[in-house]
């Protein structure tokens, strides 16, 4: 089958031949909530960051189809060094990833030597080395109070979750100067209005947005935690300020309610979108499939640096838990 097969044909044959071809190569296909609607329907697993890493430990497939960002493929890759694991679009980057480049989060560190690093999943393999403990949206307030009220921690990239875990628990982290653009550019004043049209709706934060917004929050969580939020309560209306992704499994999920994206600032389109999810389509997932690649290579020292603190972190998930 030549490469360019995938030109002459429709989305409802792509999504077809993508089932065949895993199939046939004995393939998973991972998801994270942000993706395309249709790249979420042929997922075998979708989820947030927290669940991606769970499953990719646990997984039994030679090749694993990461469609998330570069990140996440480094994170499978890691946890899977065995496995070939494939990323449709390569350049699928993460603003907040890129917001904390590995060789100036080093001089950060060394600067601080007595503190403890925990860094957040939204950073490179280079950057997890540099790191004691991992940590996700859905987990990272546990696992910075597992450790004791006086210990001097580093928390890096993103200063907004940062903050939020400061005000949340009491501590006084150092923070990294990091941020997601998605997450920073809703509009604190256009939602308001918003929640004057919608009286009775609620409203749904992500921790990497700014604290004026989470001050304003009903709920302030994870993108599983805002899902599973939404189906516990009793509302039927939600304003939910994150990644628009999520929208596709929340209305999936529970049809009978009403999800509105919140606004961002100097947009006429009220989703907030982000660029490096959107990039991975259905044909290029198709063409990933077909010729095995790309495929996610990380340093073999690197890897086993970022594997420690990656896997501290899915030991102290499974301590919370219970």
């Amino acid at each position: 089958m030549n490469v360019d097969k995938a030109t002459t044909i429709s989305n409802d044959n792509l999504a077809k031949e993508i089932l065949r071809l895993k199939k046939e190569k004995g393939a998973v296909i991972m998801a994270h909530y942000y993706q395309r609607g249709e790249i979420q329907d042929l997922a075998d697993y979708i989820g947030d960051s927290l669940a991606l890493a769970q499953i990719a430990s646990k997984i039994d497939a030679p090749i694993i189809v990461l469609c998330g960002v570069h990140f996440m493929g480094e994170t499978a890759k890691i946890l899977c060094p065995d496995k070939k694991v494939l990323v449709p679009d390569m350049s699928a980057g993460c603003s907040l990833a890129d917001s904390c480049p590995a060789s100036e989060f080093e001089k950060f560190v060394k600067a601080h030597p007595d503190h403890t690093v925990i860094s957040y999943v939204n950073t490179s393999a280079a950057v997890k080395a540099l790191t004691d403990v991992v940590v996700t949206s859905g987990n990272a307030k546990e696992i910075v109070e597992s450790f004791p009220a006086d210990e001097k921690i580093i928390f890096g990239p993103d200063r907004n979750l940062g903050n939020y875990i400061n005000s949340a628990t009491g501590r006084s982290m150092l923070l990294w100067d990091g941020a997601c653009h998605v997450h920073e550019q809703f509009s604190l004043e256009k939602i308001i209005e918003l929640k004057k049209q919608h009286s009775k709706a609620l409203l749904l934060v992500h921790p990497e947005c700014k604290k004026p917004l989470q001050l304003l929050a009903d709920k302030v969580g994870s993108t599983a935690v805002l899902l599973k939020y939404a189906g516990e309560v009793d509302a039927k209306e939600f304003i939910v300020a994150t990644e628009s992704g999520i929208l596709h499994e929340m209305r999936k999920k529970y049809p009978d309610k009403t999800f509105i994206p919140a606004p961002v600032e100097d947009a006429e389109c009220a989703c907030n979108d982000c660029s490096y999810m959107k990039l991975n389509t259905l044909k290029k997932l198709y063409d990933c499939l077909l010729n095995e690649s790309p495929e996610i290579v990380v340093d073999a020292d690197i890897s086993e640096r970022a594997r420690k603190p990656i896997l501290k972190m899915l030991e102290l998930s499974e301590k919370i838990k219970k």
